[in-house]
């Protein structure tokens, strides 16, 4: 059985990721957020929760019960080594859980949306790499709506992830979000065209021959 063509999808804060995410959803395919899933693998009563606790203490967890991510972020945004900390109890579940998923899905390809591909050089495991990206003014104006914060704030976020150069340097594809829709429809339904006769012609590739 062909494995369908594996498309990560990354783009800085703010940039309209789930945007583009839900556009190729529309259109049948499957999206694994690890986003999603980062939230999923410290939910209660997982072995991520536990090990979370224990490193970061039982102050962190929320009256629901829940881990209190705005807390959690707080304390990793100021300090490397426990963002480090966090990735090591993190990653390597958010990864089973996507590879789990994946291979539980079909389709002729499928969306990894992976925020911080740039930041973990992991852009070779893909067979390509889509980039939704947007002018960093925008951007900033966005983040600031979006957290209700200041200029300098927003811009600190910004900071520690990887520039607009750096995540274009990997790309294979880009969707430029400047807040035109239709613009943004009429890419992604490019894309789909494109990456589902590219997965045609791998499938018919690797079929042996008659």
């Amino acid at each position: 059985m062909t494995q369908p063509l594996r498309i990560a999808l990354t783009g800085g804060i703010a940039s309209g990721k789930s945007t583009v995410a839900a556009a190729f959803e529309r259109r049948g395919i499957t999206v694994l957020d690890s986003d999603q899933l980062a939230r999923e693998v410290v939910a209660p009563g997982t072995s991520g929760f536990d090990a979370v606790v224990a490193r970061f203490g039982a102050a962190l967890v929320a009256a629901d019960g829940s881990i209190d991510r705005r807390a959690l972020r707080s304390i990793v945004f100021a300090d490397a080594t426990a963002r480090r900390d966090l990735e090591a109890i993190t990653h390597p579940r958010i990864r089973a859980a996507m590879a789990e998923r994946a291979a539980a899905s079909g389709g002729p390809y499928q969306i990894f949306m992976i925020p911080l591909l740039a930041e973990g050089g992991r852009a070779a495991e893909f067979d390509r790499v889509l980039v939704v990206d947007c002018p960093e003014e925008l951007q900033l104006q966005r983040v600031m709506a979006r957290d209700r914060t200041d200029a300098a704030a927003a811009r600190a976020i910004l900071a520690v992830q990887a520039t607009r150069a750096a995540r274009l340097s990997i790309a294979d594809d880009v969707i430029v979000n400047d807040g035109d829709l239709g613009a943004l429809e009429a890419r992604v339904e490019a894309l789909h065209r494109r990456y589902s006769e590219a997965a045609r012609v791998a499938g018919a590739r690797s079929s042996p021959a008659e």
